[in-house]
């Protein structure tokens, strides 16, 4: 029901026949929404009142999928309406600007106010919205624009007559973002409450608003769901149009009256593969050490912080000899003077071998996870090398039958194509000895299990991780683990300090969950994520990849639930606790960039590089030599813009730095060679247009890299695949000064950041020009459009881009993050068991009232006990299921396998226990009885149940 069909409604004292009564006006319920048609991402819109210019009391509102454009609050807002008439039935005196409630909406940015709506905002097809036959001023009989407050008043604002509401019932207000011409459309909801009721809870303020009895740091404050139950937490784990429903919890977050902080007292250990600093050894074997600014981690934070994690020195790769590192690592007898180095930074190293560490960094961090990480699972390989000589000797009689490398479809070439039973067998044999090993064959899992030996090793690494943070860990302090090379350690330490806050971020794309599903350690690795409390990503389409591969591979449920902070966090149900998942983009430190644009070096080099190129507008990408940085579509895009527009030959320059990635082998090494002989080729046709350089990772660092993006006019960031990259931010910060009166007037044309739309970056960085990086002409377009570019546009531009750059800082990532895992509730009250053996190690949550069992109580019972019953499943249990996928059942139907059956470990110990008189022990199975029989008949006092109990065999009667 819209206002115009509310207000000939409205009931009036004489119509009611109670003409002597006073009407009081009282307290409606409103939820207001509003149609935002210009949102970016990042941006939020805010509800606050007019006379509020600071925004000290506000209210966000919120849009799901089903719901956008349309943006509402969660839940209703009480505000009063003034008494419509006295006791004579005149009119309630007063001023007109009483029976309005003036309001407007704001818009933030990365949490932070950016501005208030704006004219602009509106859609172009607004007249479909509702369109309603009377205007509020029309109402009140006042003209338009002419309030008694509008001097006092902002210019654009909405104005809702408080007059067609009744006191009692509850009213949906929908505004259009930018609109205020016209009053909003007013619908009540079929849903009335008692004055009375409304007042037993709330107090009205004397702003209008009403506030629970708590004090709270804003009076606009959204009313609990009527279903809510009190002293319980509202948690939803089904999907669901609403942002949450009433599910029961533990813990109670209602009578939180302050929010959660971080201060100098709070503790913080962050464990990253590599510490953020930079080691230097003198001549004479002295240690120093600075902080390395390019990583994330340096930033400065008056928290107590220490820092776990190894340190890169000479060899720390474990190449050691003629053609690798002279060293391997930092000696073992200078250790010390290094640890004492770090000390002063907060730093504690974690010393492995480099050998082991140089597989786990390269092999599988590397080789194995990177790929399948950026959504690739054969960009690395051409063939699957090795795979070939795991086809070899696989049948069960090696002497008679082989498979040749010249087969086809599988076939031996010395057998004869008639021969299909021995063919069959040697397939079959070949597909055991894949499956046994646990890994799948392939260029990327399996290699005859090369990659479960880089599997040993990545949870080895972890393991001496884990040894190093707990001992530094003190009780209270917040545990921080960066980087997809410790998705383990998470499952290490909920075991050896299960009431520590665990937070983990990953700064790779999460691949989906039909890429992550062809890892054969795809459940340890998720179950290792799980076991922290909170995951981060940088973006929430990692996030929620990351939230699908849970529930498709797992069974797992999410949904919305509150913390402590007073809002509401997006977490996964895991074996009753909830794991929170956030997505929060990572920034720069703008004062650290700055320190190093205005150092006299930096100025210098600056200046020579303009001059080497002077006449030319100068294009810069920095790149690892690897496939997934799309360098050679970048040198066919430059190609093909010089084809179609040959006005702009050596007017334009590409310098391309390719920095060296060993660690990438083969690829590494394709990359180079194609990139080398495409920029050749180039040059060989218009001489001097792309200026390739490689060098290594030392070389190209934040002082080099500022230095060449102040001198380059547009930057190319175009990879097919990438997650965080920073680039972008610095040669923001490098060109932020393009705004002032004299960046505009030094006759340069640049600012421009040309972006992939498959990076990260390209969802912050709204100024940039965003490509298909597999579109060769959507490249060449960009060239043109950076060289055409209108002042006034490539102004709006930086501009834009300069919102995240300067808002959202590393400090404010990190903030928003801790903040996010300290307010995760670990409530004493919850019963925590840990279950599962090695990886499967897991945290169950537990409603009180349920124990966990005590072993030392269970061995003490047993001890105790006269009488003991022990019952031990079969398969599955003692030994391993072989029933467990159809592809194992034929090959037992087949007798291509034999049966797994008990070791004389296994027989030793069951016959241990059947000699006790006090034990009475029963093996059940629901195999046939003659499987049993025949592994476990000769144990004496052993009973045997077969069949799912069809048959017994009762132990011998047992004397005394």
């Amino acid at each position: 029901m819209t206002s115009n069909e509310e207000a000939p409604g409205m009931a009036s004292p004489a119509e009611d026949g109670n003409s002597d009564e006073v009407e009081t006006g009282g307290v409606a319920s409103i939820a207001f929404r509003v149609r935002c048609e210009t949102l970016g991402h990042g941006e939020a819109v805010y509800l606050v009142k007019d006379d509020d210019p600071a925004c000290l009391e506000r209210v966000q509102l919120y849009t799901t999928s089903a719901m956008h454009p349309w943006y509402s609050t969660r839940s209703t807002m009480p505000i009063s309406i003034p008494p419509k008439s006295s006791a004579d039935g005149d009119e309630h005196i007063g001023s007109s600007e009483d029976h309005l409630f003036s309001y407007r909406f704001a818009v933030f940015r990365s949490g932070v106010f950016f501005r208030f709506e704006k004219p602009s905002d509106g859609p172009t097809d607004v007249e479909s919205f509702h369109p309603s036959p009377f205007s509020a001023g029309d109402e009140l009989g006042l003209d338009q624009g002419t309030s008694p407050r509008a001097s006092k008043r902002s210019d654009l604002h909405h104005d809702l007559p408080l007059r067609l509401l009744n006191g009692g019932d509850t009213y949906t207000i929908s505004n259009v973002l930018g609109i205020t011409t016209r009053p909003p459309d007013i619908e009540k909801v079929k849903i009335k409450l008692s004055l009375h009721q409304q007042l037993s809870s709330l107090s009205i303020s004397s702003s209008g608003f009403l506030s629970h009895g708590h004090k709270s740091n804003m009076s606009m404050k959204s009313n609990q769901s009527p279903n809510a139950t009190p002293g319980r937490k509202n948690v939803s784990f089904a999907p669901s149009s609403a942002p949450f429903h009433s599910k029961g919890q533990r813990s109670n977050l209602q009578d939180q009256s302050s929010q959660v902080s971080l201060n100098n007292s709070d503790g913080l250990v962050v464990a990253s593969v590599f510490l953020p600093v930079h080691l230097h050894r003198s001549d004479d074997g002295e240690w120093s050490a600075d902080w390395d600014h390019e990583a994330l981690l340096s930033m400065e934070t008056p928290l107590r912080v220490t820092r776990i994690g190894t340190v890169k020195w000479r060899g720390w790769h474990g190449n050691k000899g003629a053609d690798g590192s002279p060293e391997s690592g930092v000696p073992f007898n200078e250790r010390e003077k290094v640890e004492a180095c770090l000390r002063n930074f907060n730093c504690v190293p974690v010393w492995c071998d480099t050998t082991q560490f140089g597989e786990m960094y390269n092999g599988f961090c590397k080789g194995v996870l990177w790929p399948i990480f950026h959504n690739v699972t054969g960009i690395y390989s051409a063939s699957p090398e090795g795979l070939a000589e795991s086809m070899h000797s696989l049948s069960p009689d090696s002497s008679s039958t082989s498979i040749g490398e010249g087969g086809e479809g599988g076939r031996s070439g010395s057998q004869p194509d008639s021969d299909t039973g021995m063919s069959d067998i040697a397939a079959s044999a070949q597909f055991s000895d894949m499956t046994m090993d646990d890994v799948a064959a392939g260029p990327i899992h399996g290699d005859s299990g090369r990659e479960a030996a880089l599997w040993s090793v990545y949870t080895a690494i972890n393991r001496q991780f884990a040894d190093t943070i707990v001992q530094c860990f003190n009780e209270g302090d917040l545990v921080w683990i960066h980087g997809f090379h410790l998705l383990i350690l998470p499952s290490l330490l909920t075991r050896r300090i299960p009431m520590a806050k665990i937070g983990l971020f990953t700064h790779t794309p999460f691949p989906s969950s039909e890429i992550f599903r062809t890892l054969w350690c795809r459940e340890e690795l998720l179950r290792g994520m799980l076991n922290a409390d909170q995951v981060g990503f940088h973006l929430f389409e990692y996030a929620r990849h990351f939230l699908t591969c849970c529930r498709r591979l797992l069974g797992l449920t999410y949904g919305m639930i509150p913390d402590l902070n007073g809002s509401h966090s997006l977490a996964i149900e895991n074996n009753g606790r909830q794991v929170v998942v956030t997505s929060i983009h990572a920034g720069v430190e703008p004062p650290i960039l700055n320190q190093f644009l205005c150092q006299t070096s930096t100025v210098e080099k600056t200046y020579e590089i303009r001059k080497q190129f002077a006449g030319k507008v100068i294009f810069c990408a920095i790149d690892k030599l690897e496939s997934l940085k799309g360098i050679p579509l970048k040198l066919l895009g430059i190609e093909r813009f010089l084809q179609r527009c040959p006005q702009w030959v050596g007017k334009i320059v590409l310098i391309q730095v390719g920095i060296s990635a060993f660690e990438m082998g083969d690829d590494y090494m394709k990359t180079k060679n194609q990139v080398t002989s495409m920029a050749a080729n180039i040059n060989m046709r218009w001489p001097g247009t792309v200026q390739f350089q490689e060098c290594s990772e030392s070389e190209m660092r934040l002082p080099q890299r500022m230095t060449l993006l102040r001198a380059a006019d547009v930057l190319m960031v175009t990879p097919l695949r990438d997650a965080l990259n920073r680039i972008p931010l610095e040669f923001t910060m490098a060109h932020l000064d393009v705004l002032t009166e004299e960046g505009r007037n030094d006759g340069r044309q640049r600012g421009i950041c040309i972006l992939s739309e498959f990076s990260s970056t390209s969802r912050v960085m709204r100024g940039a020009l965003h490509v298909n990086p597999w579109r060769i002409s959507h490249i060449a377009s960009a060239f043109q459009q950076a060289l055409t570019m209108t002042q006034e546009e490539r102004i709006r531009r930086a501009t834009c881009a300069s919102e995240f750059v300067t808002h959202v800082t590393t400090q404010r990532w990190a903030l928003a993050v801790l903040l996010n895992l300290k307010a995760v509730q670990k409530d004493s009250n919850v019963g925590r068991s840990g279950v599962g053996l090695g990886l499967g190690y897991r945290i169950l949550g537990m409603d009180s009232g349920y124990d966990t069992l005590d072993m030392n109580k269970v061995a003490r019972s047993y001890k105790d006990s006269r009488s003991r019953l022990i019952i031990l499943d079969y398969g599955g249990t003692i030994l391993p299921n072989d029933n467990t996928d159809c592809f194992t059942r034929y090959q037992f139907v087949h007798k291509l396998r034999t049966p797994t059956v008990p070791d004389n470990r296994l027989l030793s110990i069951l016959k241990e226990l059947c000699s006790d008189n006090r034990n009475h022990v029963f093996v059940v199975s629901g195999k046939e009885r003659h499987s049993l029989t025949s592994t476990l008949g000769d144990i004496p006092n052993l009973g045997l149940v077969s069949e799912h109990g069809m048959f017994v065999s009762w132990p011998a009667k047992k004397a005394g």
